[in-house]
């Protein structure tokens, strides 16, 4: 289906208008356009993601639902095991609890095997599918800001009583940067809120990372902790 010129032209009007805004309200990636080089904090972009942190939160509550029907499993093995503790060995009854607890020890450990690694295996793609939305992003903002060079860096204070956040930050691959830190524009682009009342769901601009349509800009700023360097 075509679109036509004047939605299209709205549309380009919208996402330039966007674009604008957020550099204007992030004074912290004001130079990144400039420069046409940015950094980004992957891990900050994680911990705000507002449908990766829900999906989390819900598959975190999924485990400990899972974590009680396997304790409930257990405790079912722990019975039976005093059952046929109460035999006397070589009888019988011994014989056939016995069998039986080993039967449910093993059905029990297969179950919980599947159980985990289905939990692990859900959420390694959540954490690759987020990943690639972030990519995504950070693509979309840089084609429309002529950025050539984004590196990643971590833009967490740091600790100076803890070992491992020093150690940290001597490691760090970026020493400084002078304004040119786009995070806040693209978790802005991965927080947008859906389309306002009257725009088309799932219609997004060319280009754009999928799921996102164009919408009034959020308000940005520096991140809680990261200090803004002069210009």
């Amino acid at each position: 289906m075509r679109i036509p010129f004047a939605a299209a032209l709205a549309a380009c009007v919208l996402i330039g208008s966007w674009t604008a805004s957020t550099q204007a309200q992030n004074p912290a990636g004001a130079n990144a356009p400039k420069h046409g080089i940015a950094v980004v904090d992957v891990g900050y972009i994680f911990k705000e993601h507002g449908r990766f942190r829900a999906t989390m939160d819900g598959m975190k509550k999924e485990m400990e639902s899972i974590e009680e029907q396997l304790k409930t499993e257990r405790a079912r093995v722990e019975q039976k095991e005093k059952l046929r503790d109460g035999f006397n060995p070589g009888t019988p009854e011994f014989k056939q609890a016995d069998e039986e607890v080993t039967r449910m020890k093993a059905d029990f450990n297969v179950h919980m095997t599947n159980l985990r690694k289905d939990f692990l295996d859900r959420e390694a793609t959540t954490y690759f599918e987020t990943y690639t939305e972030v990519n995504n992003a950070v693509t979309y903002y840089c084609q429309r800001n002529n950025i050539v060079l984004v590196l990643r860096f971590n833009g967490e204070p740091v600790n100076p009583t803890r070992r491992e956040n020093v150690l940290q930050e001597i490691n760090k691959p970026i020493v400084y940067q002078n304004n040119i830190d786009i995070t806040p524009d693209i978790l802005a682009i991965l927080n947008r809120n859906p389309p306002a009342g009257g725009a088309q769901p799932g219609v997004t601009a060319p280009g754009a990372p999928t799921g996102t349509g164009v919408t009034a800009p959020p308000t940005l700023g520096a991140r809680p902790g990261v200090a803004v360097p002069p210009r």
